[in-house]
């Protein structure tokens, strides 16, 4: 790192704050190096960052340029745009780490739709170095190839769109979308399907499931009596099983053993007449099932 100047009012506040991590990124920054790339080079994780950050602002030693909102269109970058932008060293340096993570050279096309994260979402290029590092993390943990431009734009979007434009809540989204990754591998393995990757369809009831607020242990409660009931696994059926614990407000293993608990058999045909989670089933409601199986299997097969 280069040698920077500090005012007396910036050493006073560095020093009494109390933070290092806070201390090192003020003089990564100072010294006019690329933010998008300070995780690696300071070695931080995510909280560390943003914890530094933090400290930084309520110093007042940490400023986020102003947005100024976006043309009602995306422009039509032309090579000329695109050979003013590549004079700015912030850009420059932008588009080697795009290459350097995609692993190949990025094309004039795909430039431009670069330039437009910047120029035309306003995104800052700390949070673009962060995008371009959580869609290659994404791909990569999904074991699939790098992703393409059309992939990152489309993911570019929605930060925008959610105002997910500053280093802080960048870091927070990222850390926060790739533990409910991690959750979802898990998952996927104690389901045991361990022969194939998830279907989006699959992978969004996980993420629903995860959003409930159910602990791994009551979804593989859901997953067996699943199994026990249907002879497999019937993503709508498991589905229905974990909404209707939601909607009860049950939780937790303890909270659906109590909440959910088979009521004793009473002698009257009136409560013969309904079917509970863990009864035996009845021819007639067997069949139910399996119609209801299979209308479910067609709604699954038309969101894939």
């Amino acid at each position: 790192m280069q040698g920077v100047a500090l005012k007396s009012e910036e050493l006073r506040k560095l020093l009494s704050c109390g933070c290092p991590d806070a201390v090192t990124l003020y003089l990564y920054r100072k010294a006019e190096l690329p933010l998008e790339t300070a995780l690696d080079a300071l070695h931080f994780t995510v909280p560390q960052m943003v914890g530094a950050t933090d400290c930084l602002r309520q110093l007042g030693l940490w400023e986020q340029a102003e947005k100024s909102a976006p043309q009602p269109e995306r422009p039509v970058y032309t090579d000329a745009d695109l050979n003013r932008a590549m004079r700015r060293a912030e850009f420059k340096h932008l588009v080697g780490e795009a290459q350097r993570m995609l692993g190949r050279t990025v094309s004039t096309e795909e430039l431009k739709t670069l330039l437009g994260f910047s120029e035309y979402l306003r995104l800052p290029a700390d949070v673009i170095g962060l995008l371009l590092s959580y869609c290659v993390e994404r791909s990569r943990r999904r074991g699939v190839r790098p992703p393409s431009m059309h992939t990152i734009e489309k993911e570019a979007y929605r930060w925008a769109d959610e105002n997910i434009d500053t280093l802080e809540t960048a870091s927070f989204y990222v850390q926060s979308q790739l533990q409910v990754h991690t959750r979802i591998q898990q998952l996927r393995l104690r389901m045991q399907i361990d022969h194939r990757r998830l279907t989006a369809s699959e992978e969004q009831y996980l993420i629903s499931w995860i959003q409930m607020g159910f602990p791994d242990q009551s979804i593989d409660l859901a997953y067996t009596r699943t199994c026990e009931n249907t002879g497999g696994l019937r993503w709508a059926y498991m589905n229905s099983i974990l909404k209707s614990w939601h909607e009860k407000n049950l939780h937790t293993p303890r909270e659906i053993a109590v909440g959910d608990a088979a009521p004793a058999q009473q002698p009257n045909r009136k409560n013969a007449a309904y079917q509970r989670h863990g009864d035996k089933l009845t021819p007639l409601a067997q069949k139910a099932v399996q119609d209801a199986l299979a209308e479910g299997q067609e709604d699954e097969d038309g969101i894939q």
